[in-house]
């Protein structure tokens, strides 16, 4: 395992002794979820899935990856949520920052359409589509979400009047429901390439099931790597839950005892911009699973040094009810030094010959102590490099402690009741047959 935890930066808060008073309610939840016996335990399969995941399926994705390759320039991935989330995470945590500039670039470009409902987003990317080669990826348990459904449906018949038919089949990849649901029927009838999300996988969960290796493969990223280092984190954590040797029981006890203290608010912090989506399916991960019956630790993201010139004021000076986890990177994939300058004009020689790195952790490191001071407790997670092995470790470290922390709280991480509220009053304003009486009562409130 290369991921380690520091909790030291949250001891002027919080004693040690506040969070080890989690350890017996940590472990009980530790074997409920390995065990399968807490709420929501019909969507536990994630927690042994990496060590599931057969050779079979990493070919097969392997394989269908490389088809698309030889023939798309771009891959369009069809989703929302955790359909498109963890996906993109990794897809951008991996490539070049400058990736749709990078012509030497021999993979599909990734983009991404059902993730919202935008007019001018979906008929911009259908003007692009019309100049590029393309396949695309459809998730969808049910098919009738709507708003990767309207995407579909557009792009499907865009793809048969450029390609025909019978090509345009052959450029469908659709990942859906082992047996029911429309978008499975529609796969059956036309014969699309298929795979399936477990039934007992939830959407926020699903990023190593074909949900997001398939983009990942078609991307040109080591899916096999990515799911070693899932399998290490689940050994590790399948050894015990000792707060000593564990550091995701250690993660969800530490943010606990800080949710107790008063801390509501817990920001994801990166010093590296192509981590910003791994933050974004975090936010989703631990909202989602926690954010019910009136609880929860509100989880929001910075990218710094950037957000330091924005959102650093309030960090530093506002109200005292949040804290930090530090997402610390401790060596880039490439070198860049700063040069001399004869001029010196902008002051800046004092750092020729240092590495842009060395100065970035230097703002990390002033920037946590001045977080401290201000009053924020730090919570940092060291990672030695970004690349598919640290990331698989990443993903299953959230996830566990992601299960451990909404079952210390007292809700059920695996469901997510408030999202169908928006749905309800969409379905009435638009008419959608079977929503007559609500449709009536929305036209009374308005």
């Amino acid at each position: 395992m290369n991921i380690s935890l520091n909790i030291n930066n949250v001891l002027n808060f919080i004693s040690r002794e506040e969070i080890d008073k989690y350890q017996d309610v940590i472990t009980r939840n530790y074997k409920a979820t390995l065990e399968k016996t807490g709420k929501g335990n019909e969507f536990l399969g994630w927690v042994d899935l990496p060590s599931q995941i057969s050779d079979d399926l990493l070919s097969s994705i392997e394989n269908v990856a490389e088809k698309i390759r030889s023939k798309a320039e771009i891959f369009v991935v069809i989703g929302i949520g955790g359909s498109y989330l963890g996906a993109r995470a990794i897809i951008e945590a991996l490539q070049n920052n400058f990736a749709a500039l990078d012509h030497k670039n021999k993979h599909p470009f990734i983009v991404y359409a059902g993730q919202n409902i935008g007019e001018d987003y979906l008929a911009e990317l259908m003007e692009v589509l019309d100049r590029k080669d393309y396949a695309l990826t459809v998730i969808s348990k049910s098919g009738t979400t709507t708003e990767p459904a309207i995407a579909f449906r557009i792009l499907k018949n865009h793809l048969e009047e450029k390609y025909g038919k019978a090509e345009a089949k052959s450029r469908i990849i659709a990942i859906t429901d082992q047996e029911k649901g429309a978008l499975k029927k529609l796969a059956n009838d036309e014969g699309y390439q298929t795979y399936i999300v477990p039934d007992d996988v939830g959407g926020r969960y699903s990023v190593l099931t074909p949900v997001g290796l398939l983009p990942i493969a078609v991307a040109g990223f080591d899916i096999q790597e990515f799911v070693k280092g899932a399998k290490l984190m689940e050994a590790h954590n399948k050894a015990g839950i000792s707060f000593d040797n564990n550091p995701i029981g250690l993660y969800a006890a530490t943010r606990n005892a800080l949710y107790q203290s008063g801390k509501e608010i817990e920001i994801m912090v990166n010093y590296q911009p192509n981590l910003y989506y791994l933050t974004e399916w975090w936010k989703q991960l631990y909202g989602e699973s926690e954010g019910k019956e009136g609880k929860g630790i509100f989880p929001a993201g910075v990218g710094f040094t950037t957000d330091l010139h924005s959102m650093g004021q309030y960090i530093q000076d506002g109200r005292r009810f949040l804290f930090e986890t530090v997402l610390s990177v401790q060596q880039p994939n490439r070198e860049l030094r700063i040069p001399t300058d004869d001029q010196d004009l902008d002051g800046l020689n004092y750092l020729a010959g240092k590495r842009i790195h060395e100065v970035n952790q230097m703002a990390e490191l002033g920037t946590t102590l001045a977080h401290i001071d201000g009053g924020v407790p730090n919570i940092g997670i060291s990672l030695p490099k970004v690349n598919e092995n640290v990331l698989g470790q990443l993903v299953y470290f959230f996830e566990m402690g992601c299960a451990l922390s909404g079952y210390t709280l007292g809700v059920n991480p695996f469901d997510q009741p408030g999202v169908e509220a928006y749905k309800a009053n969409m379905f009435a304003l638009l008419g959608k047959p079977g929503f007559e009486k609500e449709t009536e009562k929305i036209k009374n409130r308005i």
